[in-house]
């Protein structure tokens, strides 16, 4: 069985004997409709709030605050629909980082499409270890600071545009996500991450999940500005198939569900083996290609083999977690290390190192081999040697189930009694 497995932009053909195959799955297919209509449909029906037109009426400055180039987000589509609105208003784009690194210039145009060039001068990059730049609101009920961008603060007025989709630790991408970590401070974003430990803080997750819970906190610190909500839902091709406006928390939940009906799929049973694929551009490093790992080992067997395969075009990523998971020689070391004090990224190294304890890790990606292996994670040259070493070491019985965009994907197992 040949099988085609994404790579960066490219994509890599594999064999598989058919009846090692489990599946390969992908987000469902949904019925799309014309993509400016529905973002067109969506913006012009806001849900508790008052209409896009009067939002931007009036008011002394707008800050649009949009997602970075690790998310497929249709900005460009929107401020297509909307730009003879808004081109003549005092307005801003904030760019929500995060912790990321500034975009360079294919990235702002994948962010912008042809406005980046009309807008250039009016579009800021969060940098969440600019101090100066941040502004003190208060303290969420677990005890987090909340810094976030000054520029959030000054704005009379935001617009946030984000899209939904499963989140391995926060529940769900968009919404509030884009206030925190998206523009918040790095101490910030830090004491929230922290949380990312905590077992209720998972794929799907938003009620007893203490990440959610804080950046709903954060939200609050702001009741008193007004905010227009864009919450897109995006389908496996990256095109838009569900468009909600409004009030920043009811356009966040009503997206849930579509998302849902996309990215959430059900597999029979687990596989020996899981082939996941962080997709483009979520195989900028390693650190975003951990997302697709979370979300595949959820379709793992006990003592099964996780293959990660991500183009990691930037390397390793931050680089926190992997300092300090690359100074132990034991996954039970670094486990022991991180009871003694939480640094952003530990909650990644955390559960990868966590998962070594009860399965293997695999990798195809860009970075060097000594890098991946101080990471416990056994690199390999290509997807095909690494498919093929995997069956010769899980037997004849051994089953293969391939997430095509892992980062997105959510495997539901049906007849597993651990669901």
């Amino acid at each position: 069985m040949k099988i085609k497995v994404p790579y960066g932009k490219a994509k890599i053909e594999v064999k598989v004997p058919e009846d090692k195959v489990l599946g390969v799955i992908a987000p469902n297919p949904v019925q799309l409709g014309d993509e400016m209509a529905t973002i067109r449909k969506g913006i012009e029906n806001p849900i508790n709030s008052k209409s896009f037109d009067e939002f931007i009426a009036s008011g002394e400055g707008l800050l649009f605050i949009v997602n970075d180039y690790t998310r497929p987000t249709p900005t460009a589509k929107i401020l297509e629909v909307i730009y003879d609105k808004i081109k003549d208003k005092n307005i801003k784009f904030l760019i929500a980082t995060g912790i990321h690194r500034e975009p360079n210039e294919e990235e702002f145009k994948f962010i912008f499409g042809k406005y980046y060039h009309m807008f250039k001068d009016r579009i800021y990059v969060h940098d969440s270890r600019k101090d100066e730049d941040m502004v003190y609101l208060g303290t969420s009920s677990t005890g987090t600071e909340m810094w976030v961008n000054r520029l959030s603060i000054e704005a009379d007025k935001l617009v946030i545009i984000g899209s939904v989709e499963p989140h391995y630790f926060a529940g769900y991408t968009g919404g509030r996500k884009s206030f925190l970590p998206g523009i918040a401070s790095y101490k910030t974003i830090e004491q929230n991450h922290k949380h990312a430990l905590h077992p209720q803080a998972k794929a799907l997750a938003l009620e007893g999940n203490p990440v959610h819970e804080d950046m709903i906190d954060a939200l609050k610190t702001i009741e008193g500005k007004e905010i227009f909500s864009v919450q897109t839902v995006l389908n496996k091709e990256k095109r838009t198939y569900s468009c909600v406006s409004g009030h920043i928390i009811d356009s966040f939940c009503m997206s849930i569900e579509k998302a849902h009906e996309v990215y959430c799929v059900r597999v029979k049973e687990k596989a020996d083996i899981v082939v996941t694929v962080a997709g483009y551009p979520a195989d900028l490093n390693l650190y975003q290609s951990l997302k697709a790992f979370e979300h595949g080992k959820l379709a793992l067997k006990e003592g099964g083999i996780i293959i990660l395969v991500s183009e990691c075009r930037s390397g390793i990523g931050e680089e926190t977690y992997f300092n300090l998971l690359s100074s132990c020689k034991t996954s039970k070391e670094f486990l022991e290390r991180v009871e003694q004090g939480y640094r952003l990224g530990y909650h990644k190294a955390a559960r990868l190192a966590e998962t070594t304890t009860w399965a293997e890790i695999w990798g195809v990606t860009g970075i060097k081999d000594e890098d991946m292996e101080r990471a416990f994670i056994k690199p390999f040259p290509s997807i095909q040697q690494a498919i093929d070493k995997a069956i010769e070491k899980k037997g004849k019985e051994a089953k293969v189930l391939f997430l095509m965009d892992g980062t997105l994907t959510v495997p539901r197992v049906i007849n597993c009694s651990k669901e």
